[in-house]
């Protein structure tokens, strides 16, 4: 078997033998091309497998994406996607030898960072990605949806400012390009959508050119600030794509807004971060019901030290993090010395307070998942009392990470 990088000749045995993985049939693109989760395939970045008797087998594509991580850098990432095997051809240790073959190409592109959406929770762990952001569906009743006033001093002045108009889709898509942009840079966990992503219409909604109507808020200045993507999915369901809002404030202005629709039964915000305050800001706290939490995006660490020094850190204090990553088949013992929000990372023969797998070190890297849920878990040991609760403190994130893009 053989695993060959692409070029754009490739693109349609591609696309083909992707959907062949999983019985599906391609959509039809418009005439430029635009308008399929493909139009923005980077076929630089993406691995074909080949049999010995010439025949596709599977696939592996790379976007490049920028990633903001908890302090504000935004870092250039690797976008896994349109990983898939010919169901002839599984077991076979196709797909290993595709991840293996993509992470040395992601290192030798100078990324550190890889990051996915699984389609199936059980398949990337052992090549070293772990869940990192999470995301949850909430539905309200139309008739329980009214919102509390603000409690604390001088809140309510700030949550008031702004305006909401409506506009199609077809009539916004550079301001929309432009605050979802904003938006991104200053939330953990979010990735960048490249231009040509809305140029040609790629992903879903709203970056996809499916109908819709946008609620965009506008700050006291008449600059746009915030948006909601939204439409009836049902004959009185309101279903929103994804509420952006570079504050809190706007983006309780938008959910006003949409809560208060008429001749709607229920409102369903598709992704809000697992710990949004939305269901607190209803009058009535049961009236919103929660789905479960649901991972998004998952991301592979391949220079500990390089990423632990890129992200901002909230708290001071001292390390040390013995790392496996048994699929590279690496090991290295870190000494993490955080100072006035900035780290310095280098190899240490002292003894650890943490031993942990790569997967699990990127499960923690944003911030969204605990280091003592692992530890209490089985999976991260914790040498010495208090190793858990200081790695809790340094790790954590003053705003949960999330993701909204869909790739």
């Amino acid at each position: 078997m053989q695993i060959r990088s692409t070029t754009d000749r490739d693109l349609k045995v591609f696309v083909d033998t992707i959907h062949a993985a999983f019985a599906r049939f391609p959509e039809t693109p418009a005439e430029d091309g635009s308008g399929v989760f493909w139009s923005a395939f980077e076929m630089d970045r993406a691995l074909l497998a080949v049999s010995p008797e010439g025949k596709p087998v599977g696939t592996a594509g790379a976007y490049s994406f920028e990633l903001t991580l908890p302090g504000g850098a935004a870092v250039p990432v690797a976008g896994v996607t349109a990983v898939g095997v010919l169901p002839t051809h599984r077991r076979r240790g196709v797909l290993t030898a595709m991840m293996r073959h993509q992470l040395a190409e992601v290192r030798e592109r100078g990324e550190f960072l890889s990051v996915l959406l699984a389609s199936e929770a059980s398949i990337y762990g052992r090549f070293g990605y772990g869940p990192a952001t999470y995301t949850r569906r909430l539905t309200v009743p139309r008739h329980r949806a009214a919102l509390a006033a603000p409690r604390a001093r001088g809140a309510a002045e700030a949550f008031a400012a702004g305006s909401v108009e409506v506009l199609r889709r077809a009539e916004c898509g550079e301001l929309l390009e432009e605050v979802y942009d904003r938006y991104r840079r200053v939330q953990p966990g979010a990735l960048s959508r490249p231009h040509r992503w809305w140029a040609s219409g790629a992903g879903q909604p709203p970056v996809a050119p499916a109908p819709r109507y946008v609620a965009v808020h506008r700050d006291a200045d008449g600059v746009p600030d915030g948006y909601a993507s939204y439409w009836l999915d049902a004959p009185d369901i309101l279903t929103v794509d994804e509420t952006v809002a570079v504050d809190d404030a706007v983006f309780t202005a938008l959910a006003g807004f949409l809560l208060g629709h008429d001749l709607v039964s229920e409102v369903v915000f598709k992704h809000l971060p697992t710990e949004h305050p939305l269901r607190w800001q209803l009058v009535d706290f049961n009236a919103g019901q929660l789905s479960k939490s649901t991972d998004w995006l998952w991301v592979r660490i391949l220079d500990v030290p390089r990423a632990l020094t890129a992200r901002g850190w909230s708290v001071d204090g001292e390390l040390v993090l013995d790392v496996d990553d048994p699929f590279l088949g690496e090991r290295g013992r870190y000494l993490l010395t955080v100072r006035g929000g900035e780290a310095d990372c280098v190899t240490t023969d002292r003894e650890p307070d943490l031993s942990l797998d790569v997967r699990d070190l990127g499960s923690v890297y944003l911030g969204g998942t605990a280091p003592s849920t692992l530890v209490r878990a089985g999976h991260v040991l914790a040498h010495r009392p208090g190793a858990a609760a200081l790695a809790d403190a340094l790790f954590g994130a003053e705003r949960p990470p999330h993701c909204l893009h869909w790739f």
